[in-house]
């Protein structure tokens, strides 16, 4: 799918899969984050191939009218405050991702899947 913006200049086209990009890197570099969970076939299956995939446990939820909503499959680790490191990813991922596309988050919800100790 693609997520259009529209400034003064004209209209801006993206795909989604652009959005989860961006999201997956700015979820990776929180403290406390140590992975995310595979939901997509397609995830599980570029693990098995031995690619490297960042869009993994990212789902991207297009609106309209340039919004989305982002929901991260996450593995915390052991012994972090499981709010703080929510309420860090997630300020986190909502403003790297209006900064960098221009596309306005609705909102961005973690589900925590698991908590290894590293």
């Amino acid at each position: 799918m693609t997520i259009e913006v529209k400034n003064e200049y004209g209209k801006i086209s993206m795909a989604d899969d652009l959005v989860s990009v961006v999201a997956g890197y700015a979820a990776v570099e929180n403290y406390g984050i140590v992975g995310m969970c595979s939901k997509r076939t397609g995830d599980t299956l570029a693990e098995l191939l031995g690619r490297d995939n960042i869009r993994k446990g990212i789902r991207v939820t297009p609106l309209g009218d340039g919004q989305v909503d982002i929901d991260l499959y996450v593995i915390l680790q052991y012994g972090v405050s499981l709010p703080a490191v929510a309420s860090n990813c997630k300020s986190n991922v909502k403003y790297r991702v209006e900064e960098f596309t221009g596309v306005s988050v609705n909102s961005v919800n973690i589900h925590v899947e698991g908590i290894r100790v590293v």
